[in-house]
């Protein structure tokens, strides 16, 4: 696949939507060893929201705003806030109807960069930036033209950034006052955004 369509794109978001309420209880799980235990029921309400603001979406940028507008006025919380900003710095990236290769990676590029305006999370200190900054440097060094290839490796990024969240301390936000006592289990939102790259790169 060399050009991403709108109608892709509203199938990868769908896939998303779908694969994470499949694991919902798994991130709530994950999220209860050193959190409040609702980061399933969180990303699943966020990411509703964002696929409903992406529904009657016909041109990238506008469906973009509508996206990352929709989760942040219908949800609070955190993950919300960094949803709603992944899809305003992809709307800030692109435009059109269809996005080849490097636009795909600009439109990425974009929802990380407004991301890190939002958190001074950095990678390794357990929270999902420890999924989305490999996802998408993986993305970014795609020698593929082939959208799939490209969305696969930022896929395989997160998932393996997910996994290194499991030997890491806290850092951030209250899970860190649980300091050693949060080594051993992954992060609940490293784990949803790695769910969320994979299902992208599937629905293709």
């Amino acid at each position: 696949m060399t050009q991403l369509t709108i109608d892709s794109f509203k199938a990868m978001m769908r896939n998303a939507l779908s694969r994470i309420k499949e694991r919902e209880d798994e991130f709530s799980k994950l999220d209860a060893v050193i959190g409040d235990g609702d980061h399933g029921t969180a990303i699943v309400t966020a990411m509703s929201a964002v696929l409903e603001g992406a529904e009657k979406g016909t041109e990238f940028k506008s469906m973009l705003n509508d996206m990352g507008f929709n989760v942040m006025l219908q949800t609070s919380g955190s993950t919300s806030t960094l949803l709603g900003a992944f899809f305003l710095g992809m709307s800030d990236a692109v435009a059109g109807t269809e996005l080849d290769a490097a636009a795909v990676k600009a439109m990425f590029a974009g929802g990380l960069e407004n991301v890190k305006k939002q958190t001074k999370a950095q990678r390794g200190d357990k929270t999902m930036m420890d999924a989305l900054i490999p996802a998408v440097e993986a993305i970014q060094a795609s020698a593929s033209d082939d959208i799939k290839t490209i969305l696969t490796e930022g896929a395989q990024a997160a998932q393996t950034g997910a996994d290194a969240t499991v030997e890491m301390k806290a850092n951030f936000g209250r899970a860190r006052n649980y300091g050693e006592r949060s080594i051993g289990y992954a992060d609940s939102g490293a784990t949803s955004w790695s769910c969320m790259f994979a299902a992208f790169a599937e629905a293709l």
